[in-house]
């Protein structure tokens, strides 16, 4: 029996006993007709306990209806986001933070960030295919540039898609003189900031998936972000996790670990997970432009970390953009992306929370042999599997990755996909670590 018949027939009978009862106590016996008190106080105790009983049904009513109004905000459009006369989200319409499904799913909403690439099918139509179910995952498509052409394709996928928004504000922005070919990374910015306020203030999410428009993903992508949700929540020293290896080539990369994963203090991006806590510290000072390196500054990091793969769970496609193809060529189409899905749901990934990686890590990195580039390269002390190259400065740094052929910038001082300065990654079969000495204590800014 469902719950709404449960209660149509509680309320019947609540009723009925409510008009007896009624007419007992309020047509009571003449005074030469006395009723035993006792039983007297047994019906007034009765009439009470039907009107409680009345109460719950009411109370479960309500309930019942929330339910459904939940459930039809996950099927239908712009539900939820309220906004006023500028775009801006209406916080006074604000809702619950949704944190589980109807089915009682933990509910991690992917937020899809999209512009004028009418090729945002083949990123959706792989997030509808790999994800488990659509209340656990909903898909939020935000538009920016009004598209006619990508903003068909979008609508194309009907309920397919929880809601559709659209950036209202189109117009260019105000840039310094030596910006005005930058134009695209501010209204970038600009986009992410609107969309992410939809998500999390308008939509009432407590968590977000961020995907962009030219990006794959593998198959067991959602179970990775699923997973890893728990230490993101537990772990205060971590603020993201990335589908992303900035040195994911496949020569670089371990290709049968693909249960293999690493804290980095260096934030990845293209594919990330955060909590809403962190958008309400990040969101009063979000960047104009250049978003994602104003991310990686200590005053935003704030020496946290994210959780990175050994092999990307994401890769891109996206050779024309803003950055008009600047890595893609070179770096970028070179990126393996999984195709082994792994189970992480049924894995202790407790190794990943910081006291714990860090006693692991930094102990299995300088208890291994300490090699010279030269040696690597040439491939002596092949009987090692697992070795380390010490870099004492900037230069050196940046000099021995160009010829490990790792990425070598820095930005404010951390190198990328690395922790504790330390680049981990695959060279001619074995295991190598770009390390700093054993003494490292931080980062220096001024290495960018």
């Amino acid at each position: 029996m469902t719950k709404r018949r449960r209660i149509v027939l509680w309320g019947a009978i609540v009723f009925l006993a409510w008009n007896i009862l009624t007419f007992f106590v309020v047509h009571r016996p003449s005074t030469d007709q006395q009723v035993p008190s006792d039983l007297l106080k047994k019906l007034e105790a009765l009439q009470s306990e039907v009107q409680r009983q009345m109460n719950n049904n009411e109370a479960l009513l309500r309930d019942l209806k929330k339910q459904k109004d939940l459930l039809n905000r996950y099927r239908t459009g712009n539900a939820g986001v309220q906004m006023d006369q500028g775009g801006r989200v209406n916080h006074s319409a604000h809702i619950t933070h949704r944190l589980q499904s109807p089915a009682g799913d933990v509910v991690i909403p992917v937020l899809v960030i999209a512009c004028n690439r009418p090729t945002v099918r083949r990123s959706l139509d792989l997030l509808v295919k790999h994800r488990p179910n659509e209340h656990q995952f909903p898909i939020i498509v935000s538009q920016d540039c009004g598209h006619q052409e990508t903003s068909t394709v979008i609508k194309s996928y009907g309920d397919k898609i929880a809601h559709y928004i659209q950036q209202p504000d189109l117009s260019d922005i105000p840039v310094p003189p030596n910006h005005k070919r930058l134009q695209g990374y501010y209204k970038i910015s600009r986009h992410y900031k609107w969309a992410l306020n939809q998500v999390f203030n308008g939509l009432g999410y407590g968590s977000v998936l961020i995907v962009e428009d030219d990006l794959d993903i593998a198959p067991d992508f959602f179970d990775y972000f699923l997973s890893t949700l728990p230490l993101l929540q537990q772990d205060s020293s971590l603020w993201c996790v990335s589908a992303w290896n900035d040195n994911g080539k496949e020569h670089m990369t371990d290709t049968n670990r693909q249960d293999l994963l690493y804290r980095t203090d260096f934030f990845p991006g293209l594919g990330w997970m955060m909590l809403k806590n962190i958008w309400d510290e990040l969101e009063p000072k979000w960047p104009a432009s250049f978003w994602d390196d104003w991310m990686r500054h200590p005053d935003q990091r704030k020496d946290r970390a994210c959780i990175r793969p050994e092999i990307c769970r994401t890769s891109t496609f996206g050779r024309v953009g803003v950055s008009k193809g600047q890595y893609f060529d070179k770096h970028l189409k070179f990126i393996k992306l999984n195709t082994k899905p792994f189970d992480f749901t049924h894995t202790d990934l407790s190794y990943l929370l910081k006291d714990n990686y860090d006693r692991r890590f930094i102990s299995e990195v300088y208890r291994s042999p300490q090699l010279t580039v030269k040696e690597v390269i040439a491939n002596q002390h092949a009987e090692h599997n697992v070795v380390r190259v010490q870099y004492k400065t900037k230069e050196e740094f940046k000099g021995f990755a160009k010829q490990l052929g790792i990425m070598d910038d820095l930005k404010a001082g951390v190198p990328r996909a690395g922790y504790h300065g330390i680049v981990s990654f695959m060279f001619k079969g074995r295991r190598v670590h770009l390390s700093p000495p054993a003494d490292w204590t931080q980062y220096d800014p001024s290495w960018s």
